[in-house]
């Protein structure tokens, strides 16, 4: 083969160090060397492309003109699923191999950042009791037939559910059925994965933008980018561009002249409400007219979604309108017992599905599938496809790298490769109380690094050993710490105050004042470390709270249009800077 496989054993441990000195080396290269593969998005399909591609020993680069997840891939369900509505669409492959996937994900692959998730399913009848029983039963095989490592699904009387959750009302079910999925925090594992990549020698590189693709002799061989920090330009030759940039294919098609039009975006909204205000035990799941409602617990609060809308305005930050927000409040009061008003809202946010294009009138009869196309020699697009089944989409997308090159490429490695954090979680996580009392960290704070960081905790230890003030919270009502904040610059690419509060933290949809009450602490935090003086830590913080303003102004607007209009009004900070 003309490629053999990378060993991390054969990589230093600072490889997948994402800080500045990261980025200024892979400007370098990206300035100097021929790539084998430029990838354009840094969403999980994206990273989960640089990452098969590197392992696989090809050089590779990603270049996102945002930060790391900033689009789809931070504002999902937070679900590792296999999709159980998909059965009803008789959509067998799909559910079956994101069961695989998920099974994977848990047990190999990322186990300090997936966890199990308990959902309840109210039954209104007994049809539904068989109809939904056979469903569930069906989707529970398929899981086995994939290695399943979670509970088969079982029955409970109407009694059983009042005690598991008092928080329904008695006229919303005669009963229900209990079923397992997966949780994820969705940015962080994006952060993860990226940093994994860089392990095997990947170059990533947020706030660059794609301007134009090169070609020579009818062959995609290059791209002109933009780096939104500094302005600075720069032509990057290579073998293939991968375009995994979801909603923004087509874009990245049209370059060369390909009047693309594969990719619908639909949008779905979520609400955050604090675990309090629901009186359940376990995540619950209802079927609608339009979609599928979602309540999950997330921590200290429950995400309430989705919708399930066509999207034609702004990609990069769509919004949620009041019609939206009353929908989702509207349907979930069908079926508890206390109503939940906005004001029981702490927190909104949207994001857009990269759904395929086809005959169906409503985004939600559009499929999750993937398809991998090479429309034009050198271009490789990645379209559709769910957060779940990324790995796969990754590789048939590399895959199909080889062929464009003409190259036998090894196999893929990924089903067997760890993300960074996950190699040693068991033995860390059984340690926690030995850690705490070690590092003097309260054992509540070594218990949520854990969850977020794995085997990697000392990093963010070291930090606060080294200084004993980064071991305070920046809210007192959450469990992030000062220390996360130089973390997420030092080794995951943060470069502004918003990818913190936002991404590396969920401050900004987690707490009343979503997040501004700890803005300018955050951003002093971060000045030491990117050298801002107080003017830049005032632009950061002054863009921010716009930020926020408008996205409550857009979700006090009747419409998709009123809403898109709040929300774009105050910019992006990466294009303010640039």
């Amino acid at each position: 083969m003309d490629d053999a496989p990378i060993s991390p054993d054969q990589l230093s441990v600072s490889n997948d160090d994402l800080g500045p000195l990261h980025r200024r080396d892979a400007m370098r290269r990206l300035e100097a060397e021929h790539l084998d593969v430029l990838v354009i998005g840094g969403g999980v399909t994206g990273v989960g492309c640089a990452l098969d591609a590197a392992s696989r020993g090809l050089t590779v680069a990603v270049v996102e003109q945002r930060d790391l997840a900033s689009g789809t891939s931070s504002r999902s369900s937070k679900l590792i699923h296999g999709g159980l509505r998909y059965l009803q669409r008789f959509e067998f492959g799909l559910v079956r191999e994101a069961l695989s996937e998920r099974n994977l994900l848990i047990t190999r692959i990322a186990p300090h950042l997936i966890n199990r998730l308990d959902f309840l399913y109210p039954l209104r009848n007994l049809g539904e009791r068989l109809y939904a029983g056979i469903g569930i039963a069906l989707y529970d095989l398929m899981a086995v037939r994939g290695g399943n490592s979670l509970p088969r699904h079982r029955h409970l009387s109407r009694k059983q559910v009042q005690n598991k959750a008092p928080g329904l009302a008695h006229d919303a079910h005669k009963g229900a059925i209990v079923y397992s999925d997966a949780y994820v925090d969705d940015a962080r594992y994006v952060i993860s994965v990226a940093r994994t990549a860089a392990q095997f020698g990947a170059s990533i590189l947020t706030s660059t933008k794609v301007t134009a693709l090169i070609s020579s002799e009818g062959r995609v061989c290059g791209a002109l980018i933009k780096c939104l920090e500094t302005g600075r330009e720069l032509k990057v030759s290579c073998g293939t561009v991968v375009n995994a940039t979801g909603v923004w294919s087509d874009d990245i098609e049209n370059f060369v002249g390909q009047d693309s039009s594969r990719v619908r975006a639909s949008k779905g909204i979520h609400l955050v409400i604090p675990r309090d205000r629901i009186n359940l035990e376990t995540g619950l799941i209802l079927r609608t007219s339009e979609s599928v409602l979602f309540v999950i617990p997330s921590g200290t609060h429950w995400i309430v979604g989705t919708t399930d809308t066509d999207w034609q305005l702004d990609r990069a930050h769509p919004a949620a309108s009041k019609r939206d927000i009353d929908y989702l409040l509207a349907t979930l009061n069908r079926v508890v017992e206390n109503p939940i008003t906005i004001q029981d809202v702490v927190g909104v946010y949207a994001g857009l599905r990269p759904l395929l294009k086809g005959d169906a009138a409503a985004t939600s009869k559009l499929s999750r599938e993937h398809v991998v196309t090479t429309s034009t020699a050198g271009l490789v697009s990645i379209s559709g496809g769910k957060y779940t089944t990324y790995r796969v989409m990754a590789l048939d997308t590399i895959d199909a790298v080889g062929s464009d090159q003409g190259r036998d490429l090894s196999s893929s490695q990924t089903a067997e490769l760890p993300l960074i954090g996950a190699e040693n979680y068991e033995q860390v996580h059984a340690r926690a109380k030995e850690i705490a009392l070690k590092s003097g960290v309260p054992v509540a704070s070594v218990n949520h690094l854990i969850s977020r960081h794995g085997d990697r905790i000392n990093e963010v230890l070291d930090l606060i050993a080294a200084d004993e003030l980064l071991g305070g919270l920046i809210d007192p009502n959450l469990p992030y710490l000062r220390a996360e904040v130089i973390h997420a610059v030092r080794f995951e690419a943060a470069l502004h105050l918003e990818d913190v509060l936002t991404r590396r933290t969920r401050l900004s949809v987690e707490t009343w004042d979503r997040g501004t009450d700890s803005a300018l602490e955050v951003a002093q935090l971060m000045a030491r470390e990117l050298g801002w003086d107080e003017s830049q830590i005032d632009r950061e913080v002054e863009h921010y709270v716009k930020r926020v303003e408008s996205e409550r102004s857009s979700n006090n607007q009747l419409d998709d249009e009123g809403a898109d209009a709040s929300r774009i009004a105050v910019g992006d900070v990466r294009e303010s800077f640039a």
